[in-house]
């Protein structure tokens, strides 16, 4: 089962994307705070994350940096509300492998995450 981690700030939008994943048999755990991110990157061990970039404490680009120096492998879909170029080029740069925009388009976000995971399973 594909273990995927939902982390933004917005308890309501981690509940959301949770129960829609889960109903597609995903294993989805959510963290509403980058510091709760990184502990389950440790522990859950997700394939695929959905981060978002604007959070209260910690800014999800420091969080990217975290995952990606820990295990590179774990793709990292990056989610903002604002759509600032120099963010999202940042967060590029620093190993993301794809950006959405809020609102969410489940449609696409759905099959941008399948993507991830056939690409990960290419390279197993």
């Amino acid at each position: 089962m594909t273990r995927l981690l939902v982390v933004d700030d917005e308890a309501e939008i981690c509940n959301f994307l949770k129960s829609f994943f889960e109903d597609r048999d995903f294993e989805v755990q959510t963290a509403l705070s980058g510091e709760k991110a990184m502990e389950l990157v440790s522990t859950f061990r997700p394939q695929v994350i959905l981060l978002d970039i604007k959070m209260g404490n910690v800014d999800g680009l420091n969080v990217l940096q975290q995952v990606k120096s820990k295990n590179p492998k774990i793709k990292v879909i990056m989610v903002t509300a604002l759509e600032t170029t120099d963010k999202i080029e940042q967060a590029m740069r620093l190993g993301a492998d794809n950006y959405i925009t809020k609102p969410l388009s489940l449609e696409y976000l759905e099959k941008d995450v399948q993507e991830k995971i056939a690409n990960l399973a290419a390279r197993s």
